[in-house]
């Protein structure tokens, strides 16, 4: 009888933690719910939660997150900002979706090593690293930071060398057919930025058109 009061005192104290976690959560938010990593993956080889990433963990009972891989990257490195062709597929500025999700950390921050999901790091100057800074809802209730559409146009034409002129040249078009579209303030990044020059020719030749 003791035996088996037991097994039910661990079985509940287990489910107990099961239901005190999040949606999303991380090994050491686990652990300090008092779940063993023992449970934790035999709950994910059950198909109970999703490792997202390496230490990322989302329930499988919870809503469908609309963007799985920006979240599981926001828990990995949680001081970094979406940019560049990720935050402008998620702003419809462009059709193509990159094959890592882009990540910027300021300069003076060691950058993540996330193999899985894929992830490309940017390292942009600590003064103006949250200029333009907005969020968006990865999955309900949870928001990661991402650089505005405004500020995104501005970097993709930064680092237009890298990523692609033409894709430079269409985020910003279509950044200006956008209902909301606020050229000045485009204009204001890109001198904070020291690209004025190309982004102020780049509107002029969109107006022309």
């Amino acid at each position: 009888m003791l035996h088996g009061q037991i097994f039910r005192e661990t079985v509940l104290s287990v489910i107990a933690a099961w239901q005190s976690l999040p949606d999303t959560f991380t090994t050491r938010t686990a652990r300090a719910r008092g779940v063993h990593p023992r449970d934790l993956y035999k709950w994910r080889d059950g198909a109970e939660i999703v490792e997202l990433s390496r230490g990322v963990f989302r329930r499988a009972d919870a809503p469908p997150a609309s963007y799985p891989d920006l979240l599981a990257v926001a828990y990995r490195a949680p001081r970094a900002i979406v940019c560049c062709v990720s935050a402008a597929a998620v702003h419809d500025l462009t059709d193509e979706l990159p094959a890592a999700v882009q990540i910027a950390v300021p300069t003076q921050d060691r950058p993540p090593r996330i193999s899985y999901p894929p992830t490309e790091v940017f390292r942009f100057d600590a003064d103006t690293f949250e200029f333009g800074l907005s969020s968006i809802e990865a999955a309900p209730g949870e928001r990661v930071r991402i650089y505005d559409p405004a500020r995104t146009v501005v970097d993709l034409m930064r680092l237009r060398h890298r990523l692609g002129e033409p894709l430079a040249h269409a985020a910003l078009h279509r950044y200006l057919r956008r209902r909301g579209a606020q050229p000045a303030q485009v204009l204001r990044l890109a001198a904070t930025l020291d690209v004025y020059g190309p982004v102020r020719l780049a509107l002029d030749v969109a107006s022309a058109g």
